[in-house]
């Protein structure tokens, strides 16, 4: 299948985020406010709803959030138990936002700067267990410069930090399953999928958010 490219955003630029989350740190020190969660907190749930239901996913599983942001989801799996947690942004400022969080909050979360771009440092920082991305493929996806092979090093570098039993989960507003399914063909195998809203359009109907799983070849 031809994965045709999106139009490039700032979104898709360090310089963006970087100013986004120096907003947001500069709001949460003033009222307690911890930013957007990418998305919506529903997509959030729905991804931690299906972690908790899978019987091979036990609290001593690894995890390791792609673009963690302000670190919600690590925050609501250490609610919830899980005991290794780790979150990785390209932006210094979003760790900074996630650790000042999780202090507050006393759950023990692991923050790194790690650009997912440098497959070499990916490869460097250890398997885990279970992969997640909410929104950080996206991202990459809408960087104006090079999209395609920045979408391959990022696909490169999940591959190097997934273990080989390991699960991939991919959340997108983006790409669509089949596109999804495509350009990690390869190196990742579809294994399911998380339930989104639909909704009717034209006689035809599609979802707003698509939320995959994947398994490593």
């Amino acid at each position: 299948m031809s994965i045709e490219e999106l139009s490039g955003s700032e979104l898709g630029t360090k310089d963006f985020w970087e100013k986004s989350y120096e907003r947001e740190i500069r709001n949460y020190k003033d009222n307690g406010d911890v930013g957007e969660i990418w998305f919506d907190q529903d997509s959030q749930d729905r991804v931690i709803s299906w972690i908790l239901k899978q019987e091979d996913i036990d609290l001593n599983h690894s995890v390791i959030d792609l673009g963690c942001g302000n670190g919600m989801l690590l925050l609501e799996l250490g609610a919830e138990g899980f005991t290794s947690l780790t979150g990785v942004d390209y932006s210094p400022k979003a760790v900074e936002l996630a650790n000042n969080i999780a202090k507050d909050n006393k759950v023990k979360i692991k923050y790194s700067v790690l650009d997912l771009l440098d497959t070499e440092s990916a490869k460097e920082f250890g398997e885990f267990d279970i992969v997640h991305d909410k929104g950080t493929y996206d991202a990459i996806s809408l960087n104006p410069d090079s999209p395609k092979e920045k979408r391959e090093a990022y696909i490169q570098s999940v591959s190097n930090l997934l273990k080989k039993d390991g699960t991939f989960i991919i959340t997108s507003c983006n790409w669509v399953e089949d596109e999804l399914v495509s350009a990690f063909e390869g190196r990742f195998r579809k294994s399911g999928h998380i339930p989104t809203p639909t909704f009717k359009f034209g006689g035809k109907v599609g979802s707003a958010v698509t939320s995959l799983i994947f398994k490593k070849i």
